[in-house]
């Protein structure tokens, strides 16, 4: 595996997860954050959900990102963003403002990453490693990842907890099950071989290598 180091390596590694609804980080990318967490001293996430319109939605996202992250404190800084889900296309400009916003902010290391939020990722931070991560969806538009992160039966198992208990609005959703979640990641596992059989799937379009 190859290691991720900022450019001031006495600073703490600087992640940008950026999610589209509530849950979207948690699913596509939670374990990786997980093994983030275990693998740097000096971790600093910037947690973004864009579509927090709804109340119960965004009580959620919070919750569940500190409980991910660890709490308050340097570790974690949480930014909601308050636009209607299933609206983005229209409200692009606005989200743009968004993301210019965030931008002045954030300078991270490492980038994660539905469709307008990925373009407007794209537009925004140009010169940072973005990884795209994948969400099990109704449409059936899941890819062909080339960057995986191999996740231990111990990881595997707190990163599904965490999805169901952080999200109950969720659950009524047939496809909201811990067996979902595990599939993909078993598959992703075989794909990549991992030793444990799970894996999260990432797509990298440009990764620039500086031993």
């Amino acid at each position: 595996m190859i290691g991720l180091r900022g450019p001031e390596p006495d600073k703490p590694l600087q992640v940008l997860a950026l999610g589209a609804h509530s849950d979207d980080l948690e699913i596509g990318c939670g374990g990786t954050l997980m093994r983030l967490q275990g693998a740097y001293d000096a971790l600093r996430v910037h947690w973004v959900v864009v579509g927090c319109e709804d109340e119960a939605r965004a009580r959620e996202a919070e919750q569940s990102a500190r409980a991910l992250v660890g709490g308050d404190g340097d570790a974690l800084e949480v930014a909601l963003g308050r636009f209607p889900d299933s609206f983005f296309p229209y409200r692009g400009e606005d989200v743009k403002r968004f993301f210019e916003e965030l931008k002045g902010q954030v300078r991270p290391d490492l980038h994660q990453d539905h469709r307008l939020v990925c373009e407007l990722t794209w537009n925004t931070w140009r010169d940072h490693l973005i990884l795209e991560y994948e969400v099990p969806k109704y449409d059936g538009d899941l890819g062909r990842p080339n960057v995986f992160v191999h996740l231990d039966d111990a990881t595997v198992d707190r990163k599904v907890a965490h999805v169901l208990e952080h999200f109950p609005s969720q659950t009524v959703r047939r496809w909201f099950t811990d067996d979902l979640f595990r599939s993909l990641l078993r598959i992703r596992g075989m794909e990549s071989n991992s030793p444990s059989g799970f894996a999260e799937g990432f797509y990298a379009r440009k990764l620039v290598f500086e031993p």
